[in-house]
């Protein structure tokens, strides 16, 4: 079976959904970004999302949504914490960690995997990219000692997971973003119950639809308190 046409950008609403536009250079890098993901997915179990459209939709743009209130480097420092050291736990083949590097230049984003093929993989993306923000290191969050100013979780797994590996990764002031399909109120209860233990509270969930198949996604925004 042939290899899916090359992303373009001119086919996808990135203006519209996100009020963001890839510049000429970040649009070259996430095709190359989507080629190697292409190109290594014959060694390594990446992704099973490969189509131009799904990866666009439920890579691409579904990493960038998780930043919006970021997204563009003029609108401030949201809930007051300025963003400058990044990091990705479970990054897989790179979501949504190397999307946000490349929207945000300024930010160092590191990449941590837990998998030895899946981190070799990432290892060969500033090259291959050229993108320099971007730092993969091979490890689990549990073990990982270093104190950040956002910390981003996807498909990880459930919320006591999620939390137990990001919030003790944040400084004080520092921000979880949760990705999350649905969320009910049973989520919501332990959420809630957990909070307290991490002397952490919630800022905001966001719920949106997803642009081209308009399933339901949410965003929970988790702040870490002194």
């Amino acid at each position: 079976m042939a290899n899916p046409s090359p992303l373009t950008l001119e086919p996808f609403p990135w203006h519209p959904t996100l009020n963001w536009q890839p510049t000429p250079q970040q649009h070259r890098q996430l095709q190359r970004f989507y080629e190697a993901i292409l190109e290594a997915n014959r060694r390594v179990n990446l992704t099973r999302i490969t189509e131009v459209d799904d990866f666009w939709e439920k890579h691409l743009w579904d990493s960038l949504r998780g930043i919006l209130p970021w997204l563009q480097p003029t609108e401030g420092t949201p809930w007051g914490t300025k963003i400058q050291q990044v990091i990705d736990i479970g990054s897989g083949g790179g979501f949504p960690g190397v999307p946000v590097a490349i929207a945000r230049a300024d930010w160092s984003v590191t990449l941590l995997e837990a998998t030895q093929k899946k981190v070799k993989f990432l290892q060969s993306l500033p090259q291959v990219l050229d993108l320099r923000n971007i730092h993969p290191e091979w490890g689990r969050a549990e073990a990982h000692g270093r104190r950040y100013d956002l910390a981003l979780i996807r498909a990880v797994g459930d919320i006591r997971r999620c939390c137990a590996y990001g919030l003790p990764l944040l400084r004080s002031g520092g921000i979880l973003v949760l990705y999350r399909g649905q969320w009910n109120e049973e989520d919501a209860q332990t959420l809630e119950m957990l909070l307290p233990r991490y002397h952490s509270q919630l800022l905001e969930i966001q719920a949106f639809t997803t642009p081209l198949s308009h399933a339901q996604r949410h965003c929970l925004y988790v702040q870490r308190r002194a």
